[in-house]
């Protein structure tokens, strides 16, 4: 169990809502690894959770809040449903919803959309998240050619997760990755440079010339 997270459950349970680990919470949790970046997603929205939590309502407009909680930065989301990607990057619309069936569509991969409730258990409504993650596949939950067109950052995203987690892809995936490589061409530089931070703390090596 998480101390972090099991407290903080019990506080959204207590005002009536529910809160899960997902991604690499969720993955860090299973693979017995000491949980680093605290995701959290609850059906609970920004103002319902202010009621009760001193909030960073930065980016309230797409769902998500941040506060610090015992020392440690959290990441809380709302469950909700996204419409089409007009600018390949943020959905064009998003309507909160109470169901992580009706979320997790909108995640990319298996091993990202692995929830935890306050109890431990495992929900994993793709059916196949904790297989991936225990096989170290990396799966995606659309069409990949759908889902990064979606979000292009998604595609070094894919190669992130792979090197951190040394994973392999599925059938012809990383070709179809490397052929979709301008369409990177769409995200605003900043991103970018973010993403490349992260692949660089994860270890990574093998695609360094992806991220320049």
């Amino acid at each position: 169990m998480d101390k972090i997270f099991s407290s903080l459950a019990k506080i959204f349970y207590s005002n009536g809502y529910s809160l899960y680990m997902i991604g690499s919470s969720s993955r860090d949790y299973l693979l017995n690894n000491e949980i680093k970046d605290y995701d959290f997603v609850t059906n609970a929205t920004p103002k319902q959770i202010s009621l009760f939590l001193k909030l960073d309502l930065t980016f309230e407009k797409y769902g998500v809040v941040k506060l610090k909680y015992e020392g440690k930065h959290i990441d809380i989301a709302t469950l909700r449903k996204e419409e089409s990607y007009l600018d390949n990057r943020h959905p064009s619309k998003i309507t909160f919803v109470d169901y992580i069936t009706l979320d997790y569509v909108r995640r990319d991969f298996t091993i990202n959309s692995i929830y935890i409730d306050k109890d431990y258990k495992i929900i994993d409504p793709t059916l196949k998240g904790v297989s991936d993650l225990n096989n170290k596949v990396l799966r995606f939950i659309k069409p990949i050619e759908v889902s990064i067109n979606e979000d292009p950052l998604r595609i070094l995203r894919a190669f992130r997760f792979k090197s951190e987690y040394n994973l392999s892809f599925v059938d012809n995936d990383e070709e179809i990755l490397l052929n979709n490589i301008h369409l990177l061409n769409k995200i605003n530089r900043q991103k970018i440079l973010e993403e490349r931070s992260k692949y660089k703390k994860a270890g990574g090596k093998d695609y360094d010339k992806l991220f320049e």
